[in-house]
């Protein structure tokens, strides 16, 4: 059995690092970053710390490495939180120390690319928290929403059990951040569909392992930080898609071959967040957002069928690329109660 433990859990008047592993767009983009640090020290009561490559866009590999690193090893820093994702972090984890990094735990927070970074650490033992970047949860227009705000909440100051709950309504769209007005007004919204269950039979409960769908499929082409299939056995996964709203047709075939490699068919139960049916390029209405999420949901429940039919699943949590987001322990247990239709996070 993987071996993975709980770091300590922060108190108000902490140092946390804000680091930018896989982009550095609070450079281009400082007003969604700027109102996540103050909300970050307002409301949260933190005390937010910039390192070299945190407002840098195109910063060397090695250079965000060492910005990692050197958060992990100050003692004064008691969390490691990114500013928003990006796609190549895949290149930052070579250059990590993980001796280092295993001898000095601490929480990190992040989803999307960030993914690649949540694998490490489940590997060197340490609990980590999928969700809370700067930019998109704290920088979210108007205010944090309750749901993100009370899971981060959990994940930061608390320890124990926390339900899951479904939303009634998510974010559709937000304006272009370039424009200082989107900030300053409601982002749209619609309706909450439901979670979907799926051999909701049996209750389980496992470790969370998994992430962005599109950065595990990197991984696993990769090898790195990849395990033998063993050691995914009886956990939870965790799978998600991006803001670059992969068709249904890519999403089965990175299932498949997941499943042509023995592995999918390792997990005790599948929590499937609810996909982003919108960018700022791509502005589907309403029924075009709900064809694309049942043609995803299709695209899985056809992937299960072939290659895990027995597989617990729930469907649209809302975990991810979501608003609002819950941020979930990675590596920490969560059950999934099918006949209860319940998901439980232990932070």
């Amino acid at each position: 059995m993987h071996r993975i433990s709980y770091p300590p859990k922060l108190v108000p008047g902490d140092r946390v690092a804000v680091l930018s592993p896989s982009a550095g767009l609070p450079a281009v983009f400082p007003a969604p970053f700027d109102l996540g640090l103050r909300r970050l020290a307002e409301d949260f009561g933190l005390v937010p710390v910039e390192y070299a490559t945190t407002r840098r866009m195109g910063a060397s590999p090695q250079d965000r490495a060492a910005d990692l690193n050197a958060a992990f090893a100050d003692p004064s820093v008691k969390a490691v939180i990114s500013s928003i994702g990006g796609e190549d972090q895949i290149r930052v984890l070579p250059h990590l120390d993980r001796e280092l990094i295993r001898a000095n735990p601490k929480p990190f927070f992040g989803y999307s690319d960030n993914t690649n970074l949540h694998v490490l650490l489940w590997n060197l033992g340490i609990v980590a928290y999928y969700g809370g970047s700067v930019m998109v949860q704290l920088g979210w227009p108007q205010a944090v929403p309750a749901e993100t705000e009370g899971s981060l909440r959990a994940a930061l100051f608390t320890s124990g059990p926390r339900t899951v709950t479904a939303p009634d309504r998510i974010g559709a769209a937000i304006g272009d951040w370039a424009d200082p007005a989107t900030l300053e007004r409601d982002p749209d919204t619609e309706p909450a569909a439901p979670w979907t269950w799926h051999n909701a039979t049996r209750r389980v409960e496992g470790r969370t392992w998994g992430g962005s769908l599109e950065v595990l499929s990197w991984l696993l082409m990769s090898g790195t930080e990849i395990q033998p299939n063993e050691a995914y056995d009886g956990c939870v996964l965790l799978l998600e898609t991006s803001e670059e709203m992969p068709s249904a047709t890519e999403v089965y075939r990175v299932l498949r071959s997941m499943g042509e490699r023995g592995l999918l068919q390792r997990f005790a139960a599948l929590v499937m967040g609810r996909p982003q049916a919108w960018f700022f390029d791509r502005r589907f209405d309403a029924e075009q957002r709900a064809a694309f999420r049942t043609e995803q949901q299709e695209a899985v429940r056809r992937a299960l069928a072939e290659y895990a039919p027995d597989l617990m699943a729930v469907f649209d949590v809302d975990f991810g690329h979501t608003n609002p987001q819950v941020v979930l322990p990675y590596g920490g247990t969560v059950t999934v109660d099918g006949p209860a239709r319940q998901l439980i996070a232990t932070y």
